[in-house]
């Protein structure tokens, strides 16, 4: 079926990049305008990077590069008079993350003369909160994790909740031109004006999961992103460079990227099922997808993340081009370990169950560990020893024991002593408090907004 020519029948939404701050060229964001776009929307975070960020609550992008990127889509959103959607922003979604973006965002609005209203969503979690939903038994763990302790919810640093469309919409109801969201699911900010508009949730949340990394589900992804038009039918994407090119296989190759299963993906609100699509190519630039469904859930989950400090680390890192140690680099490593335990012990007084020592070798197999299928010896060797302790005094201690390991080792066979060579002086650099992530638990929410918290900032101005 051909898509749909009547506007009031569909909703288009511009996506710029697969991230704010990750850049992308002024004219793609121009010809975009041109074709008649309801909204833009692009993601601001992912834990793509770890959980430092959401630990610590910091983003992983540098302020120029997201104020670059916001002075272009404001201007672009207040001059077609359509609304700007921001989500996880600040990288990990926290509270400050918000209102970082959001300051950023006010002081382009003030240096540019722009009237936009803005709404700011937070997601944090408070952790007696959430003891409480535990208590009730209405938080359930997701694979691999077991039942969650109480105690491991007061141990993080900070806890968001992952929302759906649903706060995006009120905060657009509500008055807002430009929205900053916290955490939020990829789809969730594309999907949610079209949902608003009354298209069907099928080809709405396969469309915003084809655009969620802009011109990832393009022939050339480094040429900008995407535009999806949704109707009542289907739904049509095309890249927003006249020079680059969607087809139905690199449309259809995203629903592999980031999903357990290509064919269905979990929502706060259900389940979308593209297991039926089909994927058509329009012309030689446009794909159009129809079939796609949405199976609503008995019950609206929110999906929990979460941070704590786990110790506190310090890096070394040595090169190694000894032909000798390179060809029995293994069991170099193996005696580093050993020779290393036994000197910590000696001098420090710490077992090695005190403290968590990592060797990875970087030019040989410090990516695939033992499954590298390439055997032969390596030319030069890259040795990263991270050191991981109770506080960053023993881990840099334990660092410096290894200091002189790190620049002569030999084999126990060899009859020099040999080199290596350390990239910086001094040889060791502490790098602070670790996180992990300790949260993938979803909570039954009372409502998809009711754990969500929408400020308006023109309430603000005028109260």
């Amino acid at each position: 079926m051909p898509p749909s020519t009547d506007a009031s029948t569909r909703v288009r939404v511009l996506t710029p990049a697969g991230m704010l701050g990750a850049g992308f060229a002024p004219e793609t964001i121009e010809r975009g305008l041109t074709l008649d776009p309801d909204v833009i929307a692009i993601d601001g975070g992912s834990t793509d990077s770890g959980p430092y960020y959401l630990g610590a609550g910091v983003a992983k992008t540098t302020a120029a590069a997201v104020r670059r990127d916001l002075t272009i889509l404001l201007k672009a959103a207040a001059t077609v008079g359509i609304p700007l959607l921001v989500g996880s922003c600040g990288t990990s979604g926290t509270d400050s993350g918000v209102d970082w973006v959001a300051e950023i965002t006010e002081g382009i609005l003030a240096e540019e003369g722009l009237d936009l209203k803005i709404a700011r969503i937070y997601s944090e979690q408070d952790p007696a909160f959430l003891k409480e939903q535990l208590g009730d038994g209405r938080i359930h763990p997701l694979a691999p994790h077991g039942p969650l302790e109480p105690d491991t919810l007061e141990s993080c640093a900070h806890i968001v909740g992952m929302m759906g469309h649903e706060p995006f919409v009120e905060a657009l109801q509500g008055g807002a031109q430009v929205v900053l969201a916290g955490r939020a699911t990829d789809t969730a900010l594309a999907a949610a004006v079209p949902l608003m508009r009354g298209m069907p949730a099928g080809p709405t949340w396969h469309a915003a999961k084809i655009v969620e990394c802009g011109g990832q589900c393009t022939t050339d992804p480094r040429s900008g992103g995407v535009l999806a038009t949704i109707d009542a039918d289907g739904f049509v994407i095309e890249p927003l460079d006249a020079n680059n090119v969607c087809t139905p296989t690199s449309v259809a190759a995203h629903m592999l990227y980031e999903t357990a299963n290509p064919f269905r993906m979990r929502e706060p609100a259900g389940t979308l099922d593209v297991s039926d699509a089909v994927y058509t190519a329009l012309d030689d630039r446009r794909v159009r997808v129809e079939g796609s469904r949405f199976e609503p859930a008995a019950q609206h989950t929110i999906k929990l993340e979460g941070a704590r400090v786990r110790g506190y680390e310090t890096v070394s890192f040595a090169g190694i081009r000894d032909p000798y140690i390179t060809a029995h680099i293994d069991r170099w490593a193996h005696v580093l370990r050993t020779i290393l335990t036994e000197r910590v012990e000696q001098t420090l007084g710490l077992s090695d169950g005190d403290y968590g020592l990592d060797v990875r070798l970087y030019g040989h197999n410090a990516i695939l560990e033992e499954i590298d299928p390439d055997t032969t010896p390596p030319r030069e060797v890259g040795v990263m020893l991270l050191v991981n302790a109770p506080t960053q005094a023993t881990a840099t201690a334990i660092a410096k024991v290894a200091n002189p390991l790190m620049l002569h080792l030999p084999l126990p066979e060899m009859q020099y002593l040999p080199s290596f060579a350390f990239p910086t002086s001094p040889a060791e650099t502490e790098r602070g408090a670790a996180y992990e992530f300790v949260l993938n638990h979803t909570v039954d929410a009372d409502s998809p907004t009711s754990m969500f918290r929408i400020r308006h900032t023109h309430e603000d101005t005028h109260a």
